[in-house]
């Protein structure tokens, strides 16, 4: 900066801060601009080498500025040009708002002189005025003295249901009235008003001169639709009537149209509508026959719809509205206008009007049947060719696409309190049926049998036929209905037959607790019948289980019923009670096996064998498989006591020939039992392992002579029977009565030894015999007592 540039700052300090004080954005981007340079130029001449390029970096960035200058120096030129045109524009804008005010003015002080004018005039329009009025007054003077006793006569030809002509004499009128008014209205129009507007006295007189028209058109109106209404029942007696009506709905509909056509415009001075117009009459019509078809369900209640009345309410009103549809197709279309297409209109108003009446008896407390009913009539009646399937109207229904009558939630709804209801009815008819079981078991008489000879009672039946029947009638209505009806009986059947469990088991009680009552003299004849209806049942159950849909097992409930599980659990309980009650006849006898006097004479094994033989006639009056199963029951029962009797030792062998005895008394009760027991084999029952086949091996390990041979025969048993237990060989060594320690030893170790696994299938025999501690007496430890 030079001196003189550094005095002329130094007299004007003021001029040097002023651009900072005005501008702060010059400034702050003049530091910014600095620091950037700055910053630039420490990283390109950062070692004194690259200080030989300086002259070319100079001469770059004044080339640089001087693209810059030129650059703002023509956009601000442009700028400037844009402005002095705006500014051009503002100044020719300027002179012509100064013509149009000075034009406004002008006419301003025009209007104010001419006003003074114009109000010399409005006497003369009020003249005017009232001389037009009395004009239309005059001129209208014939038909304004006819107006009453044309009213009047309309009112007769109205009340005789003379429509037509009750209708042209209204047109008339409404025509008289429509012209008066725009007369008048014209009139005051043609003074040189604004508006055709009609003052409020004038316009009450009118109204009220002419109010019997009001009348005249309400009363023809509610004769129209009373006529409309009927139309169902005059179609079939005399259609004149619904004819006439629907000339004049035709009639009012065309006039409305051209009325809206010719005066519905927005001007000012346009003709007014006449009064009540338009009528929409034709609207009015399917609004009444839409009504008519409503009628017949507002007088349905809750009482006269119960039970089988429910029933026959919707067969009457398939009936009627067949009836109604056929009437209408044959008779009513004929008597509209085809556009009118009244069949889809009555089909359209019964199902609307069907579809809230099923809504409001759907929400009613309905019983099975009841609910059944709606359902059936529902899902089959509705569109069947019976109904609204009929063949002429299919194409009818498909324009219409009415949808259905009762939604899907609300069918499903019906499926349910339908199945609740049943259910409940189910479960009380099952109560029912096990009481009276119950008192069967009581009687003083044997069950009874059915035609093949096995015992029975009457639960089976009933319970089979209840729900098959359930089943039958639900699938009437559809397989979903079907399978959930199903499921709740075999519900039902399961909890049936947890009771009729407990009721065994303490039937059981009972008889234990005495016996000897006479009120139990039947008492194993009721458990085999108990059996054979189990049987019966587990049939029914299969068959109600095969006829379920596939996909709808277990669907409805999250834990399935599972009645099969429950059969097997109350077949279990009643074969024990008989075996049970096998074991009570038998213990009398058992007590006297294996003794002495057994060993003597045999007395028991007789007695034992009638007893058995009596069972086993009453078990083939049980139905197979469970027959069958008794049968090797009481085999098994037989076998594990007499073995048992063996074990408790009564009867220990002194010599050879005791042995000897011993075995042949075995073998030939096993002999008796076997003739017993000969019809087994011939039913295919026989077991993989045969319990009869036990005594013969046990008689040759008593029978033995020499001891030696123990160990032997002892692994030919433990082979067999790999159930058996030290304790039992023991017993079967003391029985011996001549076996002395050292063998015992050996025999006892090999059996430890060996401990065979059981088998797949094998059926314990020895692990139910428990064998009774032994008390040794004191004694001197001699050869004798090895």
């Amino acid at each position: 900066m030079s001196a003189g540039d550094q005095n002329k700052g130094g007299d004007k300090p003021e001029d040097a801060v002023l651009p900072a004080a005005v501008w702060p954005e010059v400034e702050r981007a003049e530091c910014l601009a600095r620091g950037a340079a700055l910053k630039w130029a420490s990283g390109v001449f950062c070692r004194p080498e690259h200080l030989e390029r300086l002259s070319q970096y100079k001469k770059r960035e004044s080339q640089r500025t001087t693209s810059i200058h030129s650059r703002l120096k023509s956009m601000v030129q442009s700028y400037l040009e844009g402005v002095g045109w705006g500014l051009e524009q503002l100044r020719e804008a300027r002179a012509e708002l100064k013509e149009v005010s000075h034009a406004l003015r002008k006419a301003g002080l025009e209007s104010s002189r001419n006003a003074e004018g114009v109000k010399s005039l409005e006497t003369l329009r009020e003249v005017s005025v009232n001389h037009c009025q009395l004009l239309a007054a005059v001129s209208n003077i014939p038909q304004l003295f006819s107006v009453r006793s044309m009213v009047l006569e309309t009112e007769r030809l109205v009340e005789s249901r003379r429509l037509l002509e009750a209708h042209a004499r209204l047109m008339d009128l409404e025509r008289w009235q429509d012209d008066i008014l725009w007369q008048l209205r014209g009139a005051t129009g043609h003074a040189g008003m604004t508006g055709s507007t009609l003052s409020t006295e004038d316009e009450e007189l009118v109204t009220k001169y002419f109010s019997g028209v009001g009348r005249l058109v309400e009363a023809l109106g509610k004769e129209i639709w009373a006529v409309v209404s009927s139309g169902l029942a005059l179609a079939r007696q005399n259609p004149t009537p619904f004819v006439s009506a629907v000339r004049i709905v035709e009639r009012e509909e065309a006039l409305d149209r051209a009325l809206l056509e010719e005066r519905g415009g927005a001007g000012g001075h346009s003709r007014p509508l006449p009064p009540g117009r338009p009528r929409c009459w034709r609207e009015r019509f399917f609004q009444v026959l839409q009504e008519a078809v409503s009628t017949r369900f507002r007088s349905v209640s809750y009482l006269h719809t119960r039970g089988p009345g429910l029933a026959g309410h919707l067969s009457a009103l398939q009936h009627g509205i067949t009836a109604d549809l056929a009437t209408v197709r044959h008779l009513l279309e004929h008597c509209v206008p085809p556009h009118y297409r009244l069949t889809g209109v009555y089909l359209r108003a019964s199902h609307r009007c069907l579809h809230a009446h099923l809504a409001q008896v759907s929400s009613w407390e309905l019983e099975s049947g009841e609910i059944f009913a709606v359902l059936n009539w529902v899902l089959h009646i509705y569109n069947s060719p019976d109904m609204m399937g009929h063949p002429e109207l299919q194409a009818e229904m498909e324009k219409e696409e009415l949808g259905p009558l009762i939604s899907l939630e609300g069918l499903e709804q019906l499926q349910i309190k339908y199945v609740q209801s049943v259910r409940k009815s189910v479960s009380e008819w099952m109560h029912k049926a096990l009481e009276v079981e119950l008192t069967d078991w009581q009687r003083d008489q044997e069950p009874d049998t059915d035609h093949e000879g096995f015992y029975q009672t009457c639960l089976p039946t009933i319970i089979t036929q209840m729900l098959e029947e359930n089943a039958r009638v639900a699938l009437m209505i559809g397989e979903s209905l079907r399978d959930q009806t199903i499921q709740m009986g075999l519900y039902e059947m399961e909890n049936l037959l947890n009771r009729f469990r407990e009721a065994l088991v303490e039937f059981g009680k009972e008889h234990r607790r005495n016996p000897n009552s006479n009120n139990n003299k039947f008492y194993l004849h009721y458990l085999l019948a108990s059996i054979s209806n189990c049987i019966i049942l587990k049939t029914s159950t299969e068959s109600l289980q095969q006829q379920q849909s596939s996909r709808s097992a277990g669907q409805f409930s999250r834990t399935p019923p599972n009645p099969l599980a429950a059969l097997d659990r109350a077949v279990r309980r009643a074969c024990r009670l008989v075996m049970d009650q096998l074991l009570l006849d038998l213990q009398p006898f058992l007590q006297g096996l294996l003794t002495r006097s057994w060993l003597a004479q045999g007395d028991p094994t007789p007695k034992l064998c009638q007893v058995l033989e009596h069972h086993l006639e009453l078990y083939g009056r049980v139905r197979p498989p469970c027959r069958q199963r008794l049968q090797e029951e009481s085999q098994w029962l037989v076998v594990v006591e007499y073995v048992r009797a063996l074990m408790q030792k009564r009867l220990v062998c002194r010599s050879a020939e005791e042995r000897k005895q011993l075995a042949q008394r075995m073998v030939q009760d096993d002999q008796q039992f076997r003739e017993i027991l000969h019809g087994l084999e011939g039913e295919g029952s026989v077991p993989e392992v045969n319990p009869l086949a036990l005594l013969p091996v046990l008689a040759d390990f008593v029978r033995l002579k020499d001891p030696g041979m123990l160990t032997l025969e002892m692994s030919g048993l433990v082979a067999k029977y790999p159930d058996i237990s030290e304790e039992h060989v023991s017993v079967l060594l003391d029985i011996r009565g001549d076996v002395s320690r050292d063998v015992r030893g050996t025999v006892l170790d090999l059996l430890e030894q060996s401990a065979p696994t059981l088998p797949a299938g094998y059926r314990p025999i020895f692990t139910d015999i428990l064998v009774p501690h032994s008390t040794m007496p004191f004694c001197l430890p001699t050869a004798k007592c090895a």
